[in-house]
């Protein structure tokens, strides 16, 4: 897969954790505690609304880098995190291959 193509995959796989239980630990812990810690003007000048969808709020993430956890220098790791450098907050989607082995919240 090219990286774009684990970016498209990295972040398909961050929108359908929104409002499962595997997602508590991840996607909705990162949105939660954005939403409770960020001014509501933040909201409100990117999305519209102080109160954003949490698909708004996945759908805007931005690509932040992507990096190898192993030494064998194989990028398998896409960080993502707010419009706007708001937070130091990441969303880690980490690859096992083609597929997608865990997402994090990592700061």
């Amino acid at each position: 897969m090219s990286n774009d193509e684990y970016e498209t995959t990295a972040r398909e796989a961050i929108k359908s954790l929104i409002g499962k239980p595997e997602g508590e630990d991840n996607v909705t812990l990162f949105l939660e505690h954005h939403l409770a810690e960020l001014e509501p003007e933040y909201f409100s000048s990117t999305y519209g609304s102080t109160t954003p969808e949490a698909t708004q709020i996945v759908d805007s993430l931005v690509f932040v880098h992507s990096w190898s956890s192993e030494d064998d220098g194989t990028v398998d790791v896409f960080d993502f995190s707010l419009p706007g450098s708001v937070t130091d907050y990441l969303l880690s989607v980490r690859f096992s291959g083609d597929e997608v082995k865990e997402i994090s919240m990592e700061s």
